[in-house]
C-alpha cells in the first residue's frame, strides 16, 4: 500500500461506524477524566481497555484514543477557572490562566486554551505523520546523556520563571528538585529523605503535590480573603472574552507552532513526559515573549504555549510506541496492553502491514480535538462567569474535588496528608512572593536528570558531555541563559552611551 492510499484509507476508516461512533462517546468521557482532578488519561485507558475485547484493531484504538488525546483539554478547565489542574500537565496553565480568572478574564483563558489545545493536537498529528518516514535512527541517537541535557535545558528555564526575585525563583527551583529526591535512589536502591515514613518510599506523587500547591493554597487564600476569585469585571461577563481568546490564539499562530513542534519532539523522547514538555515550553514562551513583564500576572501567551505543547505531545508520544514499542509516555505504556487485546504487534509489523491503521491513528488525533472543542467552546463563556460566585459557595467544591483527585492517585489516605502539607507550603510562597512554577519544574525535571546523569556517568564518564547531540543541546541551553542577560547589558550599555 502506497504512502497516500494509507493516508485516505485511515481517514475513510476512522469515518465509517463503528469506529467513528465509539470515538464519539469516549471523547465526552476524555473530558469529564481531564476535568476531574487526579483521575487523568492514565485511569481512564485503564479503565476502558477492558471494554475493547472483541473490538477489531481501528474500532479499539478509535475507543481509547478518542478519550485519551482529550484529557489535557479538560484539564484545562480547573486549571482556569480554580487554580486546580486536571492532570499533571496542566500544572502549568495555572500559572497563567488562573490569574487570568481573577482579572475576570476567565472566558478569555478558556478560549485561548481550548482553541491552542485544538490547533497543538493537529499539529501534533501532522508532526507524527511527516516523521514516521524518518523515525529510527532519530530515536535510537537519544540516549541518558541526550536526556540530561534535555532536562538541564528545563531547569534553565527556572531563571526565567522566577518573577521579580531570581534568589526566590532559584531557592524554589532547589526545594523542588530535594523533593525529587524523595524515595528510593534509582541507582542503589537505598531510601532517601523518607524520615522513615514507608509511605515515602516510592516518593511523593506530582499530582498530590499539584494540588496542594495549587488548589489548597487557593483555597485557604480564598478562606482568608472572601469576595470572588475574579477581582474585576471584564468583558467575559458579558460572554464575549472567549472570542478574545480565539483570536489571541490565531494572533500568536507562530508560538502555536513552535510550542507543538517542542511538545512533539519531547513527546517523541521517551521519559520525558507531559510535564516536562508543558513546563519548557511554558518557558520558551515567557523567552520569546516581548511582553515578559505581564508572565507571572496573567499572559494569555503563557496560556496558549503550554495548551499546544501538552495535546502536540501525545502525536509524539505515539511515535516510539508503534514503532518500537517502547512507549513515549506512561499513557502510551498502558496503550501497549491494548495492542496484545486487539492482535496488533507494534514494530516493522505496524509500518508494513497495518500503515492504513498507523494514519487512523493520525486522523484520530485531528478529528477527536477538533470535536471536543467543538463541544467546549459553547460552555467557556457560562463556565468563565463562575469566577465571579462568592468564594464561600466554591470552597467546598473546590476542596472536595482537591482532595479526591489526591486520593484517586494512589488511594492512600497518607496522600491527602500530603496534599494539605503542601497546601500550606503553596500559601505561604504565594504570601510571601515566591514563584511555585519554579517548584514543579524541579520536581518533574530532578528525577529525570539524576538517573539521566546517573547512567551517561556510567557509561560514558565525563566524555558524555560531547556526544554531538548532548553538545548541541548544551549550547542551545548556556545560549538560553546567557542570551538574556547581554541583551540586558547592552541595553543598560547603550542607556549610558545616550546619557
Amino acid at each position: 500500500m502506497s504512502l497516500w492510499d494509507a493516508i485516505w484509507s485511515g481517514l475513510a476508516g476512522v469515518l465509517t461506524w463503528p469506529a467513528f461512533g465509539l470515538m464519539l462517546l469516549t471523547i465526552p468521557i476524555g473530558l469529564i477524566f481531564g476535568i476531574i482532578p487526579g483521575m487523568g488519561g492514565n485511569m481512564g485507558l485503564a479503565l476502558l481497555i477492558p471494554f475493547t475485547f472483541g473490538m477489531k484493531p481501528l474500532e479499539g484504538f478509535a475507543f481509547l484514543l478518542g478519550m485519551h488525546t482529550v484529557v489535557h483539554t479538560g484539564g484545562s478547565i480547573p486549571a482556569i477557572l480554580f487554580d486546580t489542574p486536571g492532570t499533571g500537565p496542566n500544572a502549568a496553565t495555572c500559572i497563567e490562566g488562573f490569574p487570568m480568572a481573577q482579572k475576570g478574564e476567565a472566558g478569555r483563558a478558556l478560549g485561548a486554551a481550548l482553541t491552542s489545545s485544538m490547533l497543538g493536537g493537529i499539529i501534533g498529528a501532522i508532526f507524527m505523520a511527516l516523521i514516521i518516514p524518518v523515525l529510527r535512527p532519530v530515536v535510537l541517537a537519544f540516549g541518558p546523556p541526550e536526556f540530561f541535557m534535555l532536562a538541564m535545558m528545563g531547569l534553565a528555564f527556572i531563571s526565567l520563571m522566577s518573577g521579580k526575585s531570581l534568589l526566590k525563583g532559584l531557592m524554589a527551583g532547589g526545594m523542588g528538585l530535594i523533593i525529587s529526591f524523595v524515595g528510593m535512589d534509582p541507582q542503589t536502591g537505598i531510601v532517601r529523605f523518607s524520615f522513615g515514613l514507608l509511605q515515602l518510599m516510592d516518593g511523593i506523587n506530582i499530582v498530590t503535590i499539584v494540588v496542594g500547591l495549587f488548589a489548597l493554597a487557593e483555597v485557604i487564600d480564598m478562606a482568608i480573603k472572601g469576595g470572588t476569585i475574579a477581582h474585576t469585571k471584564s468583558a467575559d461577563i458579558k460572554g464575549t472574552g472567549v472570542w478574545q481568546g480565539i483570536k489571541d490564539t490565531f494572533t500568536h499562530w507562530w508560538l502555536v507552532i513552535r510550542t507543538s513542534i517542542i511538545g512533539g519532539i519531547i513527546g517523541f523522547i521517551p521519559g520525558l513526559g507531559g510535564d516536562a514538555a508543558a513546563f519548557i515550553c511554558y518557558g520558551h514562551a515567557l523567552q520569546t515573549s516581548k511582553r515578559k513583564e505581564e508572565f507571572g500576572k496573567g499572559c494569555v501567551e503563557g496560556v496558549i504555549g503550554v495548551d499546544a505543547a501538552h495535546n502536540a505531545k501525545e502525536g509524539g508520544a505515539l511515535i516510539p510506541t508503534l514503532a518500537f514499542g517502547v512507549p513515549g509516555s506512561s499513557g502510551m505504556a498502558i496503550l501497549l496492553g491494548a495492542f496484545m487485546i486487539l492482535g496488533v504487534s507494534p514494530g516493522k509489523e505496524m509500518f508494513t502491514q497495518n500503515l492504513n491503521l498507523v494514519f487512523s491513528m493520525v486522523w484520530i488525533l485531528v478529528i477527536a480535538n477538533i470535536i471536543a472543542v467543538i463541544l467546549c467552546l459553547p460552555f467557556a463563556g457560562p463556565l468563565s462567569k463562575i469566577t465571579f460566585l462568592r468564594t464561600s459557595v466554591m470552597i467546598p467544591f473546590i476542596l472536595v474535588c482537591g482532595i479526591l483527585g489526591s486520593y484517586l492517585t494512589t488511594s492512600r489516605i497518607s496522600d491527602i496528608i500530603i496534599t494539605a502539607i503542601f497546601g500550606l507550603i503553596g500559601y505561604g510562597m504565594k504570601r510571601f512572593d515566591y514563584a511555585r512554577g519554579p517548584l514543579i519544574l524541579g520536581i518533574v525535571l530532578g528525577k529525570i536528570a539524576e538517573n539521566a546523569l546517573h547512567i551517561s556517568l556510567n557509561l560514558y564518564g565525563l566524555k558524555f558531555i560531547f556526544r554531538p547531540i548532548a553538545f548541541i543541546i548544551l549550547v542551545i541551553t548556556l545560549g538560553t541563559v546567557l542570551y538574556p542577560a547581554y541583551k540586558e547589558h547592552m541595553k543598560k550599555k547603550l542607556a549610558e552611551e545616550g546619557r
